[in-house]
């Protein structure tokens, strides 16, 4: 035992990159792999349902793996609102979100492995972006052909936000806080909930390392260049629209609940009306 404990990594940093990457991984592969057997398989084997439960478990599970480390970010719009709130190091922005694009990357990789027949069998052995036999949007998520940009980025604004404004009040004592060990839980039933009511429109990546990391995968195995100018270059809207919406909700959390919030040193400032007790007391008194 001891033996193992000495393959510890001694950096703090890389050690919690590591399981940025290895949550990251988690989540994705749920969800992709999913979005692979719906896709292919032409929606015998599961349906629209499955692959947001998918990511919805992927989340939870990454996060029962990686909290302790890192807190499971999974996610660099995450990230950069916890530095924003100063819950995390500005420092570690730029290592954790390279370390989940990283891990969305190579989870994409795995599942195109592992579904490669299916994929070239439904494709037709062409990789497209367009048309019936597309299978780019296996990996990365697309807008529908009826959105607007300026609709697709305050989708994308919206879910992202309500993300944040959900999951931070989730360990405030002086709320009504979930319990410890079921925060990765109800975190996976708020993903589940933004899922299955916000992703008709563009898919609801509501994560820059869920789009962007396998976007590259796309494009590095085949698909081509397609990934990133189709629908007039999209492909920046899930990536820069997250960011926009996760510092948004974390602001209207600050606002109207955290601040709002006794403050935990002080007592609670009473009305002057007086109490029924104080009533009753005064009516002995006399």
């Amino acid at each position: 035992m001891l033996k193992l404990r000495s393959l510890r990594v001694r950096n703090a940093v890389i050690r919690e990159c590591m399981a940025e990457f290895l949550g990251t991984f988690v989540l994705l592969l749920f969800g992709l792999a999913a979005s692979a057997q719906v896709k292919t398989s032409r929606s015998t084997k599961g349906d629209f349902l499955s692959v947001n439960m998918a990511f919805a478990v992927g989340v939870m599970s990454a996060m029962y793996l990686t909290k302790g480390i890192t807190g499971a970010h999974l996610n660099p719009s995450v990230t950069l609102s916890f530095c924003v709130l100063g819950k995390t190091s500005w420092r570690k922005l730029v290592p954790y979100s390279l370390s989940q694009l990283l891990g969305a990357y190579v989870a994409a990789g795995l599942v195109y492995l592992v579904y490669y027949d299916a994929i070239m069998e439904f494709s037709g052995g062409v990789l497209t972006v367009y048309g019936p036999n597309e299978t780019a949007s296996i990996f990365a998520t697309y807008p529908s052909e009826y959105l607007s940009l300026e609709r697709s980025f305050l989708d994308q604004v919206v879910g992202t936000g309500l993300l944040l404004l959900c999951i931070l009040g989730l360990d405030e004592k002086r709320n009504t806080p979930a319990p410890e060990a079921l925060i990765p839980a109800v975190v996976g039933i708020i993903i589940l909930g933004i899922s299955i009511s916000m992703s008709a429109n563009c898919g609801a990546a509501i994560n820059p390392a869920r789009d962007l990391g396998p976007r590259l995968f796309t494009l590095s195995a085949g698909w081509g260049t397609e990934v990133f100018t189709c629908y007039n270059y999209w492909f920046w809207v899930p990536v820069v629209a997250p960011t926009v919406g996760a510092v948004l909700g974390s602001c209207m959390y600050l606002i109207f609940i955290d601040w709002q919030l006794p403050d935990p040193d002080l007592p609670e400032k009473t009305a002057d009306i007086p109490t029924v007790s104080a009533k009753v007391k005064q009516e002995f008194a006399l």
